[in-house]
């Protein structure tokens, strides 16, 4: 346990962060495993719903990043991952 107030107000911090962090990263996830299904089924009647998920998921990927959950360089790899497939199944 915390020997003073200020230890057990930096344990409450941590915890609201830890919560915090961990919804946005499982929306990122979401959004991203739902964005590579659309691509997957991908034809060309579903187009603007893939850019709306698509453009949701830059969107959650940069939030993310903007608040320190995800590192700058993973935004940009799951962002380019998501690009790329959308590149493929537009062929």
């Amino acid at each position: 346990m915390a020997n003073s107030s200020s230890a057990e107000k930096r344990i409450l911090i941590n915890e609201r962060n830890r919560l915090r962090n961990k919804a946005y990263k499982s929306t990122v996830k979401t959004i991203y495993k739902k964005c590579l299904l659309a691509l997957e089924n991908f034809d060309g009647s579903n187009k603007e719903t893939v850019e709306k998920l698509i453009s949701l998921a830059y969107s959650k990927i940069d939030k993310a990043v903007q608040k320190g959950v995800l590192h700058a360089n993973t935004g940009a790899a799951r962002k380019s991952s998501l690009a790329k497939a959308l590149q493929l199944a537009k062929k």
